[in-house]
């Protein structure tokens, strides 16, 4: 049976027989299962960020800075986006394959390599 490419997309492709990203190629013969992790961003920076905004506003003098602190801070934690990461699981263990800010193609990409699974069952 030829190979077939069920997704060729940013650098990354999955066949029926191989999953290729960047600098990494895996058999898809020993996949047994894939999933998606949300690491969510931390917002340890942002919140210190504000902390510092309100503080220096409350104290009067510091108005001006306290207030570009507080947007700076506010800003930083709207921002921020999680990261999405593909995870092939197999009899040796998991591996953290891709990771994108971009869920949609994250899904995609989790799509295609749950079709060669089935397909190869």
């Amino acid at each position: 049976m030829a190979e077939q490419i069920l997704l060729d997309e940013s650098g990354v492709m999955v066949t029926s027989s191989r999953f290729i990203v960047p600098g990494e190629t895996y058999a898809m013969s020993g996949v047994t299962s894939v999933k998606t992790l949300k690491h969510s961003p931390s917002i340890k920076v942002p919140l210190i960020l504000i902390a510092i905004g309100v503080i220096a506003g409350v104290a009067g003098k510091e108005a001006i800075i306290g207030g570009i602190f507080l947007i700076a801070g506010i800003a930083w934690w709207i921002l921020q986006k999680p990261k999405y990461t593909v995870v092939l699981s197999s009899a040796s263990g998991e591996v953290e394959a891709l990771t994108s800010k971009d869920s949609n193609f994250i899904s995609r990409v989790v799509e295609a390599l749950n079709e060669t699974i089935v397909a190869r069952e």
